[in-house]
């Protein structure tokens, strides 16, 4: 970075033009006068003739440089400190058996409940920055699939071993969101989130809902639940006698649960009906929960007068020296 910080001495800069606007009119002068120039015609051109208007060229320049010293030229070099404070986020996934319903569509094509949440899931990580985030699976049981961290790459490689049953056909709410809080509660930071996301009602486990949710309140825990899964029935492949068949079973949804464990935690509750609406709520809580990031810029700049001025001056000289030597004048 370049700037002058006395630029009103660059207007000085405007004298010059006149100066050298005189000297490329002027006509030459001799200094002797003869009663006729034949004898100099025959002469050969010499050098030094053109050569002594580079006198002029370098007095303006030097004059040039000293204005620009005048009006303190500087550079600068900018460094800019970015100060990111991260939120620690836990995703709580439902693994259980009900997330096989078939009632979410990708590209038209119609999938289990689990296979969009992963790709919605997948997308959220990808648009986070300067976040520690970790993942917890639950069915009858809860464990932690990847503790907090900050290389998204093997988060989201974890993210995609994850299929339904691994933990279990039940769903043990409680004990996921008890989980997730163990996993968070001691990390250094002051916004910490977990985003529970679940198709079913607490039938499993050995703490209750509300009890995590008080557990999540205490450490400062805010927690978002997101509740899936079509209104009214839902379509299932099963194997039977005849092949594989669909059949219907109704929603078994606990949405009360879910929106007290929220309001307790100072949290908010969304239900998605579809993918659009799934990936919809995970926007909007990434929205919601950005990273704080303050930025500082700081610019150090170093005088660049005193080159200036010896470049200047050092014209001045050369100029002075060659017009009583080389280029002397016979008075």
């Amino acid at each position: 970075m370049f700037r002058f910080e006395d630029p009103g001495w660059l207007l000085l800069g405007l004298l010059l033009a006149p100066i050298l606007y005189r000297y490329a009119r002027r006509k030459g002068s001799a200094a002797l006068r003869f009663p006729s120039l034949e004898l100099f015609g025959r002469l050969p051109p010499q050098t030094s003739v053109g050569l002594r208007h580079g006198l002029m060229v370098l007095r303006a320049t030097g004059i040039g440089l000293i204005i620009l010293a005048l009006a303190r030229p500087q550079a600068g070099q900018k460094e800019t400190e970015v100060l990111s404070e991260g939120v620690d986020i836990v995703l709580c996934l439902d693994t259980s058996g009900s997330m096989q319903a078939l009632d979410f569509e990708i590209d038209g094509r119609r999938v289990d409940r689990l296979a969009v949440v992963k790709k919605v899931v997948l997308e959220f990580i990808q648009k986070r920055k300067n976040d520690r985030i970790g993942m917890v699976v639950f069915g009858e049981q809860a464990f932690t699939q990847c503790p907090l961290t900050l290389d998204y790459g093997v988060l989201m490689s974890f993210l995609d071993r994850v299929h339904i049953g691994m933990a279990g056909d039940a769903t043990a709410i409680g004990s996921a969101l008890a989980t997730s809080v163990k996993r968070i509660k001691d990390v250094p930071g002051k916004s910490k989130v977990v985003i529970l996301l679940t198709d079913g009602r607490n039938n499993a486990g050995r703490i209750s809902p509300q009890t995590a949710a008080e557990l999540a309140k205490t450490f400062g825990v805010k927690v978002h639940t997101i509740g899936v899964g079509q209104e009214g029935e839902s379509p299932f492949l099963v194997d039977t006698l005849f092949g594989k068949r669909y059949v219907y079973q109704k929603a078994d949804l606990d949405e009360d649960t879910l929106r007290k464990i929220a309001d307790t935690t100072g949290g908010m509750y969304f239900r998605a009906t579809d993918t659009a609406s799934l990936e919809k709520i995970y926007d909007q809580i990434d929205q919601m929960e950005k990273s704080k990031v303050e930025v500082k810029e700081y610019t150090e700049y170093e005088e660049l007068f005193p080159r200036f001025v010896l470049a200047g001056l050092l014209l001045l000289l050369a100029e002075f020296l060659l017009a009583q030597t080389w280029f002397a004048k016979i008075p």
